[in-house]
């Protein structure tokens, strides 16, 4: 394959554990899946601080305990300026280094209006800057290859993500796309208006096909017809489902290679099987053994 001869790098996503079985299916993942030695690690956070105490005290793990690089997600939804800086402080007291600096989804439910915080920042960009005054800390900032669904148009997304990368963010990390040819034309586009700031793939492996066409239909984010064509038939059948959503990941992440990308933000779902059948079918080296202690 053409990935194994290219160095690539990678970035995984968790979101915080809401039982008892979601923590240690948490850590499992966190554990096996640092064999693959990820540049970083990001740690979800809910709409409105819903997952605060989850992701804080996951990423205290993460960074005190088990000494990985990672970044916290941090919105503007549902808080003033203060409450968000005491969210700040908190990460900044943990070690938290990074963070993913997100506007956030209306508490209210993806598909309703977005009504910021009366003392609170309306834009990513006014969070994006409040970091930057406040330490020194590796911002990253969302993208939308598709544009966001609250966005008018491709141009309207464009000037968005120019003003998070004129704010001091360091990198964007992607929505999920599955079309290369849409991903480059963004790029090409966030090129031209000005944006030099590494914009990172958003890769999604396909855990359950029927599941994922209802978010992307709330996200924005399309699903090609070739992916039912890929997977047709293969419902009652999960091993082999596997297998080819490994090679649908594997394949996107090699063309953009190809096209001159090397670094990926891989959504990991809290789960191990599918994630790692891609690392290995790029042919990407493992550590020797787990860098962390089972949880």
């Amino acid at each position: 394959m053409t990935a194994k001869s290219e160095p690539f790098s990678v970035s995984f996503e968790y979101f915080p554990p809401k039982s008892d079985e979601m923590e240690r299916q948490l850590w499992q993942t966190v554990e096996e899946l640092s064999v693959w030695e990820p540049d970083f690690i990001t740690m979800t956070y809910g709409a409105g601080g819903s997952t605060k105490e989850p992701t804080l005290t996951a990423v205290k793990r993460m960074i005190g305990e088990l000494h990985l690089p990672t970044a916290a997600h941090l919105t503007c939804v549902d808080a003033s300026r203060d409450e968000t800086r005491a969210v700040i402080e908190d990460f900044r007291a943990a070690g938290v280094r990074r963070i993913v600096a997100l506007r956030g989804d209306p508490a209210t439910g993806i598909g309703t209006a977005y009504a910021p915080h009366p003392q609170g920042y309306s834009r990513t960009a006014d969070l994006v800057r409040a970091l930057v005054e406040y330490g020194d800390f590796d911002i990253s900032v969302s993208a939308y290859p598709e544009k966001h669904p609250e966005s008018p148009d491709i141009d309207a997304d464009i000037e968005t993500l120019k003003s998070k990368a004129d704010a001091g963010a360091h990198r964007a990390l992607t929505q999920f796309f599955f079309d290369n040819d849409v991903f480059e034309r963004y790029l090409e586009k966030a090129r031209a208006a000005g944006i030099a700031i590494p914009i990172v793939p958003g890769i999604m492996p396909i855990q359950n096909l029927a599941q994922l066409k209802r978010f992307a239909r709330r996200c924005g984010a399309s699903v090609p017809p070739f992916l039912d064509a890929r997977l047709e038939g293969l419902d009652e059948k999960p091993e082999e489902r596997a297998e080819v959503a490994a090679d649908i990941a594997a394949e996107q992440i090699e063309d953009l290679i190809r096209r001159g990308i090397h670094d990926f933000h891989i959504y990991t779902m809290n789960r191990v099987p599918l994630v790692e059948a891609v690392m290995k079918r790029l042919g990407r080296g493992q550590a020797a053994a787990p860098r962390i202690a089972a949880a």
